[in-house]
């Protein structure tokens, strides 16, 4: 049996743990730079709020309906989100967070006959008694069908009290009846409206075995994996989350359209150090670096190109900063062109292989002493909370600051922003 918990309106739940006069009130959270609307709650959704919607067009909207305007608080939805993912460890060890709000658990091993509906309830009762989350949660015999169950108890709170069990075939074929095509995981708005066409307008209609060939031809395996998936028959096991990443990539729009060589080598070197800081964290070294370059598309004449990118092996597995920002730096010399706008750059390292595993050269190595300083580095990192120490060619001024005017503190996580309490 597997279970999906997800966190309702997670960004606005977030703000309303530590402002609990917003409960019941219509919340709505800006993308970075306060872009775009990315979350809204309930109450917002219910006065007509579009998800996605610029928040400069809707400006005065939200002014005229009262609502509450947040800009993304990715420390503490991210702080939160860890402790959610804390509390489902307690009732199985396993969990893999699919998003910031979402995780699949498995209940494998579990005696027949298990009261999954009371343990719902409890994993739901405890998320909300301990950190004020408010969470639904969906169990299904596969990961497809826990989403389905997780929409039936999102959609009938009152009925399901936020836990559906589908641990029938009765059940199951109830839900699928009732879930429409495009809220089946995986199913995009290409690919429904393909589906429509075809017929299929339910999750139902996508398991009979009549459109089975018709969702190979368009989907692959995926499709009737997912087919399979719905039928019950759980081909989808959870992700190892110790499995470490094949490729780390760290890309970045300029705050302006750079042309000057020196200001784009701060950026590429930032981008590099991070990979790095990436990749020892995880305890892992790179064989490849790979440097992409993107120029402002305005200049796009003739149908020049405007993506750089170029790849260079190191003569030796590395997780080193210096090394790999000294490698991502002699790439950029190569593809750079003097006198050209560009708008963005990034870094990806490749052939990531375990640090223990790592082959020592007979002829070339890298400098020992660099394992001892990345150490002393990482170490006061993790105690400051900042990168403080940095390479000789960054910027030690330069910081990605983003538009947040409507920023809520950082409760959690900064001892400066701490929650107050005055007693009297």
């Amino acid at each position: 049996m597997y279970a999906l918990v997800d966190c309702n309106n997670f960004y606005a739940s977030c703000e309303r743990v530590f402002q609990p006069q917003l409960v019941g009130k219509p919340i709505v959270i800006l993308s970075n730079n306060d872009g775009c609307i990315i979350s809204r709650s309930d109450e917002a959704k219910q006065l007509g709020i579009a998800m996605g919607a610029p928040e400069f067009q809707v400006r005065q909207e939200l002014k005229e309906k009262g609502i509450h305007v947040f800009s993304s608080n990715y420390p503490l939805y991210g702080d939160l989100s860890n402790r959610v993912m804390e509390i489902l460890r307690g009732f199985t060890p396993h969990v893999e967070q699919y998003s910031i709000d979402e995780a699949f658990l498995n209940f494998d091993g579990f005696k027949e006959g298990f009261d999954y509906n009371d343990y719902g309830l409890q994993m739901k009762n405890r998320i909300h008694k301990w950190l004020s989350i408010p969470v639904c949660v969906g169990f299904g015999p596969s990961k497809a069908l826990s989403k389905v169950a997780n929409k039936i108890a999102r959609k009938f709170p009152e009925q399901t009290k936020g836990v559906y069990v589908i641990d029938t075939d009765e059940k199951r074929i109830k839900a699928l009846k009732w879930t429409k095509i495009e809220d089946v995981w995986g199913i995009g708005f290409r690919l429904k409206k393909k589906m429509i066409a075809r017929g299929i307008i339910t999750a139902y209609d996508f398991t009979l075995p009549q459109h089975e060939a018709f969702i190979k031809m368009i989907m692959g395996v995926t499709g009737l994996r997912l087919k399979n998936e719905l039928e019950g028959k759980s081909v989808l096991k959870l992700d190892d989350p110790t499995e470490d990443k094949k490729s780390i990539a760290v890309t970045r729009m300029f705050k302006y359209k750079m042309t000057d060589f020196n200001e784009i080598k701060e950026r590429v070197s930032t981008f590099a150090t991070v990979c790095a800081e990436k990749l020892r964290k995880q305890h892992s070294c790179c064989h490849s670096v790979i440097v992409i370059l993107i120029k402002d598309k305005h200049q796009k004449k003739d149908g020049k190109r405007i993506y750089f990118s170029q790849m260079e092996t190191l003569p030796f597995a590395s997780n080193s900063s210096l090394t790999i920002s000294n490698a991502a730096v002699t790439i950029l010399k190569k593809i750079h062109e003097e006198g050209e706008r560009y708008s963005k750059a990034g870094v990806i390292v490749t052939g990531i292989i375990p640090g223990d595993q790592k082959q020592f050269h007979l002829f070339e190595e890298e400098n020992p002493k660099h394992l001892k300083l990345m150490q002393v580095i990482d170490k006061i990192h993790a105690k400051t909370g900042e990168r403080k120490i940095r390479l000789g060619n960054q910027d030690l001024q330069h910081t990605w600051k983003m538009k947040q005017d409507h920023l809520s503190p950082k409760y959690t996580t900064d001892i400066s922003e701490i929650l107050k309490i005055k007693c009297s």
